[in-house]
């Protein structure tokens, strides 16, 4: 059963400059996403496209007995292990409420801040966002009606006819003591080169 991304609307990023944004022409580091969804959410995921964002920071609005606060739920994840290297800059990422420091659960929006403190690059941003809800827990998998009309198989093994496994067990111990013997004994028993029967033959000898 797959689990459908929830309704949202994603805003257009903010950047965060500081100085005069008339005067300053250098490229912000911070840029700020906000995502409103259509109803509160308990998150399970958020999956992205990375595009050259080296941190990011994950930010909630919680509605929770009438009330509405901002909770920090990750701080400075790390999509690109070099900010100033390609490495990650365009992979998919996906953050999951175990990763989080607090419980993403009846989320309105959701902020996003994405830093990139390497001059490398001239745009970052993420893409392709969706968000996850958590499944409740006492839903059941959808089961075909196919498989809901199997026969159980018996685990139970039928050995008639087949010899005892003590008994198999003792005859190979048998056969593995003859052996040993048997080699012992061709080892002890080595016939030397002019031995016959505990003498020597003259006609065997030579001489030098």
């Amino acid at each position: 059963m797959s689990v459908e991304p929830v309704s949202c609307t994603i805003k257009t990023p903010v950047a965060l400059q500081i100085g005069d944004t008339v005067s300053d022409l250098s490229r912000p580091g911070v840029y700020i996403t906000d995502i409103t969804l259509a109803e509160p959410v308990n998150i399970q995921e958020i999956s992205f496209k990375n595009y050259y964002t080296a941190y990011l920071t994950v930010r909630v609005q919680q509605r929770e007995d009438g009330s509405v606060k901002w909770v920090t739920c990750l701080r400075n994840h790390c999509l690109m292990a070099n900010p100033h290297a390609e490495a990650g800059s365009h992979d998919y990422f996906s953050i999951y409420r175990q990763q989080m420091s607090a419980k993403p659960d009846n989320v309105m929006t959701v902020r996003l801040i994405l830093r990139q403190p390497s001059s490398e690059w001239l745009n970052f941003n993420i893409e392709e966002i969706n968000i996850y809800p958590c499944v409740k827990e006492d839903t059941e998998w959808d089961v075909p009606a196919w498989l809901s009309t199997l026969t159980p198989v018996e685990t139970s093994l039928d050995l008639n006819g087949l010899p005892d496994p003590e008994t198999v067990s003792s005859s190979i111990q048998q056969m593995w003591a003859l052996t040993e013997i048997m080699q012992a004994s061709q080892n002890a028993a080595s016939i030397g080169r002019f031995d016959v029967d505990g003498s020597y033959d003259v006609k065997l000898l030579s001489f030098t």
